[in-house]
């Protein structure tokens, strides 16, 4: 097992490994390039994107730049997923993003991992060289998650489908589905449930402002 490998199973791994540093490298190039393309240059853009996350291509992601990640390929894209402006993408383990997950502004997804001791977090001389050793746990949104603007998810969390976590939240557990969560550290503060419902066919032709039964029930 290479370090590559053992980076993404989530073992202890050396970040300096040549192996490594070459699709690290590859990553960040394409990162770059993407984010420097001008919109004028759409399919040069899109080109980009597919070889920064390959399951990008089959499955119609849209990222709005600036977006920042480092290898790319530990990215795993599901149908029709939206990236908003200035979001972090830190993949060192995997990050799933299942069908119809959409990511608001200024959102963080960090998976790597350091050892809490200083002496075993900083660089250190082993049989093999001088470097320091760290680690990762990986990021799953299930089908259907909203992550509102400047939200931050860490490495080893799992968030259930069709749930929503609120803007500004730091998420570093396990998100049950159909939760609501909101805060630092973020718990659930509600499950959604059918007095969530706007209508929103009728809402649409009927010009009407937006509003569940929970809001009527509140404002009446």
């Amino acid at each position: 097992m290479n370090d590559f490998e053992r980076m993404i199973s989530g073992r202890l791994y050396n970040a300096g490994s040549p192996d490594i540093d070459k699709i690290h490298q590859r990553g960040m190039t394409l990162c770059d390039r993407f984010n420097r393309l001008p919109l004028t240059r759409m399919k040069a853009k899109e080109r980009t994107l597919y070889k920064l996350i390959p399951t990008s291509k089959e499955n119609e992601l849209v990222i709005f730049p600036p977006f920042y990640c480092e290898y790319g390929v530990n990215i795993r894209v599901g149908k029709e997923c939206f990236v908003n402006y200035n979001c972090t993408f830190l993949d060192i383990a995997p990050i799933t993003l299942e069908d119809f997950v959409w990511i608001g502004a200024n959102v963080t997804l960090a998976t790597p991992m350091h050892p809490f001791i200083a002496e075993e977090r900083i660089m250190a001389e082993y049989p093999d060289g001088y470097h320091d050793l760290e680690y990762a746990r990986p990021i799953t949104l299930k089908k259907n998650v909203w992550v509102c603007s400047s939200a931050t998810i860490i490495g080893g969390v799992t968030v259930g489908e069709n749930s929503i976590v609120a803007a500004g939240a730091v998420v570093t557990k396990d998100v049950p589905p159909n939760s609501i969560v909101a805060g630092v550290p973020a718990r659930v503060v509600r499950e959604i449930d059918e007095d969530d419902r706007l209508n929103v066919w009728e809402t649409y032709i009927n010009d009407e402002i937006p509003m569940s039964k929970r809001d009527k029930e509140k404002n009446s």
